[in-house]
């Protein structure tokens, strides 16, 4: 028989049993507890409505705007690059001497831009670009050009027909280039040397022409003061005591008819008079090509500089702008069909802020190609994957200011709107049926569909414009279906 635990072993027992079942109860009501309380949150959640299982859009009554978005350059109407080539002779490769102009700086019709191995670039009014020399003599319409630039300038070429370069053109050329502080090149290569010699020459056949004239005259004139001379062979008494004078036909002795000799003499002074006008029309000033950029009209703008006193000209040295600042753009086939000219257009520089309005000036019928500025893509637009397009122009309903030349910027077109407001739903919730048929399904309040035949129109901004067919109804404020909730059963459906 085993003797009976000490009575503390027993105690300590005890406390153990209690322990362990007090354990027990409370991890209970912990899980009871957990049941019972809920956060504000969760209460608010259990408490909301089952999502819906169909998905529906309200039908709106409002003006509906179709647009297109597209990037666009802003420019000038007129762009010229000023690359002179000049060279030749003793002047070697062409270097820049002088920049007398900055980027973005205005200009004035006469104004030297620059200086390329001593030798001036100016601007002046014209529509024609140079592409020739303009020397004396020179017909056309770019002289005509240059005479009506510089009778702007205040040297009137008045006396010179319109379109040639004569001696009025040449000394209203001549007193501009000294105005802007230099000499204008030679016409002629041998300078003034042709029209000396030529003036020689004329010299020297006004005496032969009046020794001409002097024999002529004392050929056909009797003297007075001495006898005849009778011809060898010959006595008074042969022919009556009677002597006549010398025929001009046979002349002096020794010497050829006079007559002949001063008519010969008057052809060469004619001939040699011809050569020194022609001589004196070809030299004079003349305007090299190198020296002269044309612009249609003022202010014109210094778009960009890209060379510097010192650099050997090998290209552009600058860019010249004229004209009101428009916006090119290039359209995809796509959107080419939606634009058209006379639509408003919405104009934003993304860089300064700058917003302005403008209209469709013209949509190009061919495909043109400008590569991007700067090589990159703008991320949600239409055109920036390929630079292949229409070209659209764009001008502004006012002058853009001249810090946005150059510049990239966003396009809106308004190409379509409807004609005041009309009833519009979003396009995922038109559906087409297998006869072709256009319709609606509205979900009534009683949860059942109706489907309801349209006709669409305008669309825009993920919208369309829809009208019930004869007989059918649909008004604002009724809810269209745009979807079903996958695993959902469709509702039942009627047809109006």
């Amino acid at each position: 028989m085993r003797s009976p635990l000490p009575d503390g072993f027993a105690r300590r027992r005890l406390w153990v049993v209690w322990g362990v079942t007090g354990a027990v109860v409370l991890s209970a009501a912990g899980v009871t507890a957990g049941q019972l309380i809920r956060s504000p949150a969760q209460a608010i959640a259990d408490s909301a409505a089952p999502p819906p299982s169909t998905l529906t859009a309200q039908v709106e009554y409002r003006t509906l705007r179709d647009s297109v978005i597209v990037r666009g350059t802003v420019k000038a109407a007129q762009s010229v690059d000023v690359a002179p080539a000049v060279g030749g002779g003793d002047i070697g490769s062409p270097v820049v001497t002088k920049l007398s102009v900055k980027a973005g700086q205005a200009l004035r019709p006469g104004q030297l831009l620059l200086e390329v191995s001593g030798r001036p670039v100016f601007v002046l009014k014209g529509k024609l670009p140079v592409y020739r020399d303009l020397k004396p003599g020179a017909e056309g319409d770019d002289v005509a050009q240059l005479q009506a630039s510089l009778a702007g300038l205040g040297y009137r070429t008045s006396g010179d027909r319109n379109g040639y370069f004569g001696s009025r053109t040449k000394s209203a050329l001549s007193a501009f280039y000294e105005s802007v502080g230099y000499d204008p090149l030679s016409a002629r290569t041998d300078g003034d040397s042709a029209v000396n010699s030529a003036e020689e020459t004329v010299t020297a056949a006004e005496r032969v022409a009046e020794d001409a004239q002097d024999a002529l005259r004392n050929a056909t004139q009797p003297s007075s003061s001495a006898p005849a001379t009778p011809a060898p062979g010959s006595s008074p008494e042969a022919d009556g005591g009677k002597t006549e004078p010398s025929s001009p036909k046979t002349g002096i002795a020794g010497t050829e008819d006079p007559r002949k000799q001063a008519t010969r003499a008057q052809e060469d002074l004619r001939k040699a008079r011809e050569r020194l006008a022609e001589a004196e029309a070809e030299s004079g000033p003349m305007l090299p090509a190198a020296e002269v950029v044309f612009v249609d009209r003022f202010p014109a703008r210094v778009e960009s500089v890209a060379s510097r006193v010192g650099t050997k000209v090998t290209g552009t040295v600058l860019t010249v702008s004229a004209g009101e600042l428009v916006v090119n753009s290039y359209l995809q086939q796509h959107e080419k069909g939606l634009v058209r000219p006379g639509q408003h257009v919405e104009i934003l520089s993304e860089l300064t802020g700058t917003t302005a309005t403008g209209t469709v000036a013209s949509v190009s019928d061919t495909v043109a190609r400008e590569a991007p500025a700067n090589g990159d893509s703008q991320d949600g637009d239409s055109q920036a994957q390929d630079a292949n397009g229409y070209l659209m122009l764009v001008r502004p309903g006012k002058a853009l200011p001249t810090q946005l030349a150059g510049q990239d910027v966003r396009l809106t077109v308004r190409a379509a709107s409807t004609k005041g407001k009309a009833l519009v739903v979003p396009v995922s919730a038109v559906s087409a049926g297998a006869d072709g048929e256009t319709y609606l399904t509205v979900l009534k309040q009683d949860r059942t569909r109706h489907r309801v035949p349209v006709i669409t129109g305008t669309t825009g901004d993920g919208y369309v414009e829809v009208r019930p067919v004869s007989g059918a109804r649909l008004s604002a404020g009724d809810r269209a279906v745009t979807g079903v909730r996958a695993g959902v059963s469709p509702l039942s459906e009627e047809r109006e």
